[in-house]
């Protein structure tokens, strides 16, 4: 079963997670698997994705909010965008669009970033929005500060993290055909950091730097984990053999679980944004109209019928569309 465990560095500010996605991936690649319209996904794009998965997990660990936290990448490869969502309760989704051919040793730059244009989005999507209320959205590119490429997914969010968040993050990430899985460590600022003065500042910067040392030999242990045990160890022993000199405080674990947020009502709601004329067009040419969500694989059909009560039951004005459908 899928888990996710929550820990703390017992006397320093440094917390952690980890997870590993078990019956939640395989249950995404069996569905795409199924699905005869597109097939699986190239073994590096499902590799990006179960990573994806896997961070988003982690990252909605470690925020209080109600609602989705939505990672994009995006760009101008053959990959022209792949998604990973997670929910509050952390059930979670992922799907990527492929229009090209994608090659078996493919890294993130050959999947997303040819010309250097490929960017990472994190959304954060509030359940019950307030009037004019819209999502929270940072976006980093996918490339340094010398414009260099950056290959691994975890480099990308640590940077996210540390210039959106301001938090010195260490981020491990894998996934193949079984298992999805990653670890994340971070600093958490001391009370008041960067809003002292005076003769307190030099006080301050003192336990800054201790705590820094503290969280940089954490970091260094975290970052010797190899993929290979991130993907066949066990959570007790992983944390057993990369921690075992602190004193580790761990919360109760998570259940992450596969879940589609997709329902004929919002597919209703695209097609309501057509408008009238473009949803009779592809009547006329096809008899019905036929969505599949790129998600689940569940498979929605309209029929002329159904497309008449969806203009005339809500007016036909198209709503605003959704951020992931």
């Amino acid at each position: 079963m899928s888990e996710l465990h929550k820990f703390i560095f017992d006397g320093l500010p440094v917390r952690g997670s980890i997870v590993r996605l078990t019956d939640a991936w395989t249950e995404m690649l069996a569905r795409r698997q199924a699905n005869t319209a597109t097939g699986a996904w190239p073994p590096p794009v499902a590799e990006l994705l179960g990573e994806m998965a896997a961070a988003g997990a982690l990252m909605q660990s470690n925020i209080k909010f109600n609602g989705a936290l939505v990672l994009q990448i995006f760009g101008d490869g053959p990959v022209k965008v792949a998604v990973a969502e997670v929910q509050h309760d952390f059930s979670l989704r992922a799907t990527a669009k492929v229009v090209g051919d994608v090659g078996v040793n493919a890294r993130l730059s050959d999947m997303v970033n040819v010309g250097n244009k490929g960017r990472c989005a994190i959304t954060l999507d509030p359940k019950d929005k307030f009037p004019g209320q819209q999502p929270y959205q940072g976006v980093v590119p996918l490339h340094g500060d010398r414009r260099e490429k950056i290959e691994k997914l975890s480099e990308v969010l640590e940077h996210y993290m540390l210039q959106s968040e301001q938090l010195d993050t260490r981020l491990v990430l894998a996934a193949d055909s079984k298992v999805a899985a990653g670890l994340l460590i971070q600093r958490l600022p001391l009370e008041g950091e960067g809003n002292l003065a005076g003769s307190l500042v030099s006080k301050a910067n003192e336990d800054e730097i201790g705590l820094n040392e503290h969280y940089n030999r954490i970091s260094i242990l975290a970052a010797s984990l190899k993929r290979e045990e991130l993907l066949e160890l066990e959570v007790d022993t992983i944390l057993q053999r990369l921690f075992w000199e602190e004193k580790v405080l761990r919360f109760e674990p998570q259940t992450p679980r596969f879940a589609c947020t997709c329902s004929r009502e919002r597919v209703a709601n695209m097609i309501r944004s057509l408008g009238v004329e473009e949803a009779e067009s592809i009547i006329a040419e096809r008899g019905d109209i036929e969505v599949g969500c790129d998600f689940c694989g569940q498979q929605y059909r309209f029929d002329a019928v159904d497309a008449a009560q969806i203009f005339t039951s809500r007016g036909d004005q198209p709503p605003v569309a959704p951020i992931v459908q």
